[in-house]
């Protein structure tokens, strides 16, 4: 037995000196191996230490390190003044070898909740679109002429800190410091008279919409939600059980008497007032008061996502619909992710004063809180005035972008593409003639290095608006001259390979 451990099975290890795993971590990842696939059976007797050492030109006591680390594990026993053998526990905890001849193994799927398998399979099928700084990418800032200087200084001052604020647990319903900041920010910048108790800070938008609809929705409840709408939200409130009830938008808004038509009776709205996502448009004064007095019959919450609501071009931006909520019924979700950048993983909720005390036992007794390091420097960032400029600036450059976006559709794109323009936010959409294919149009352009969405990606149910989705903000105006140039050869090979078939089937 000591002659077959030691032979063909232990003398196939190999030991490679020329990488930086050390020599003891390969020896014990090889012996466990071989233990865990059968090599030995269970009460086996290994080599001595010293012969093993001796056969894989290795110290004595490195073997007797691994020996203890497999004993520890439970692999090996040692016994005194017998040898340490495989453990007899193996022989019926280990799991049985797949025999050579036999039909390979077939593993069939989780079962999922019936919350998540319904969500899961409603849309596996749509890839996750690019996040990169390309023409004409959604949902980016302008990475280029972010503030890194101010941000690094703000992070080392941050990390001079007391340890115990640095290294500790945080406030679980936020930074306190970040909480009173957006209070000021949120009643000078965006009209909202509120208090930071009723801010909770959490890990972006789409936590935040996961928030609340577990939080207010019990499964199979209707939510009016727009159509064509923001794809993060739609996702979180379909996986907290929504029945998500697809309601037409035009230049106004959500239509509220075609969502009353389609369901009376509702728990949650779901709006984008400020800057209709994806459409772009803002939700008119009437609009916003035929909804809060929807949701005030319905005994219903409204979601407000105001996403990019801070970049408006021409003269302040809209009023928040939480603004003209007089009666609490807005729950205000912002985030950082536009303004700043993505990777902050910040966002929070502002909610009526009724719900403060529902949303602070939830975040102190389910959620894990946001790092407080990002929390300190965003606060930092807000309350030196670094925040403020930083919009301002934004709004210019996103201006400039835009308008050399135009010229270059203009110049470029008539007849192929009708570009809308916009008077805020990171996007705009183009419109295409009936003849052409959204989706044949995105599907060619990502070939070629230049990313539109269709519109019908967002949309839960068929829109009659048949267009792509165009991002600026985050692309420097030569890439985006550069891209409408690639848009208008992919629309101009779709619009000849059109003439040439109609001209075969005549």
């Amino acid at each position: 037995m000591v002659k077959r451990a030691g032979g063909s099975l232990l003398l196939s290890i190999q030991i490679n000196r020329e990488v930086q795993q050390p020599v003891s971590t390969q020896l014990c990842i090889a012996l466990r191996e071989m233990i865990l696939t059968g090599g030995f059976l269970a009460g086996e007797r290994l080599p001595a230490s010293r012969t093993l050492a001796r056969d894989l030109g290795l110290s004595r006591n490195t073997v007797i390190e691994v020996f203890d680390r497999l004993v520890a594990e439970g692999l090996l026993e040692s016994r005194t003044g017998a040898g340490t053998f495989v453990s007899a526990v193996l022989n019926v905890s280990r799991p049985k070898l797949q025999q050579p001849d036999a039909p390979p193994l077939v593993y069939s799927a989780p079962k999922l909740s019936g919350m998540m398998a319904k969500a899961v399979s409603r849309f596996a099928d749509r890839k996750r679109l690019p996040h990169m700084a390309r023409a004409f990418t959604t949902a980016l800032p302008a990475f280029d002429v972010f503030p890194m200087a101010q941000w690094a200084r703000l992070s080392a001052k941050y990390l001079r800190g007391a340890r115990d604020d640095i290294l500790g647990y945080g406030d679980p319903d936020g930074l306190p410091q970040l909480r009173r900041a957006l209070a000021s920010h949120l009643r000078v910048n965006r009209g909202i008279a509120c208090e930071a108790e009723q801010i909770f800070i959490v890990g972006g938008a789409q936590q935040a919409f996961h928030l609340i609809g577990s939080t207010l929705l019990n499964p199979g409840e209707n939510v009016w939600f727009e159509n064509p709408g923001a794809i993060g939200a739609r996702n979180s409130l379909i996986a907290c059980g929504a029945n998500l009830v697809p309601v037409p938008v035009d230049a106004e808004g959500l239509r509220v008497d075609e969502a009353l038509r389609l369901s009376p009776q509702f728990r949650l709205a779901f709006v984008t007032p400020s800057h209709q996502q994806p459409m772009g448009n803002v939700m008119s004064l009437e609009r916003r008061f035929a909804l809060l007095n929807a949701a005030e019959r319905a005994g219903a919450w409204v979601i407000e996502d105001d996403y990019d609501g801070e970049f408006f071009f021409t003269g302040r931006p809209p009023p928040t619909l939480k603004s003209v909520d007089t009666n609490g019924q807005v729950i205000y979700v912002g985030t950082f992710s536009k303004s700043l950048f993505p990777a902050l993983r910040l966002g929070y909720v502002l909610v009526p004063p009724t719900l403060v005390d529902t949303f602070g036992t939830i975040m102190s007794k389910f959620l894990p809180g946001v790092p407080s390091h990002t929390q300190a420097m965003v606060a930092e960032f807000i309350d030196e005035g670094y925040f403020a400029s930083h919009v301002r600036r934004m709004r210019l450059i996103y201006r400039e972008r835009h308008d050399v976006l135009m010229a270059a559709a203009h110049q470029r794109l008539t007849g192929l593409l009708d570009v809308q323009p916009t008077h805020g936010g990171l996007h705009t959409i183009a419109l295409l003639p009936a003849s052409m294919s959204e989706t044949a149009i995105s599907r060619d352009a990502e070939q070629r290095q230049v990313t539109v969405s269709p519109i019908s990606r967002f949309a839960l149910s068929p829109v009659a608006v048949n267009g792509l989705v165009m991002g600026y903000a985050g692309v420097s105006p030569k890439l985006i001259t550069a891209g409408v140039e690639v848009l208008a050869q992919v629309l101009e090979a779709h619009l000849s390979l059109a003439v040439k078939q109609k001209t075969q089937a005549r």
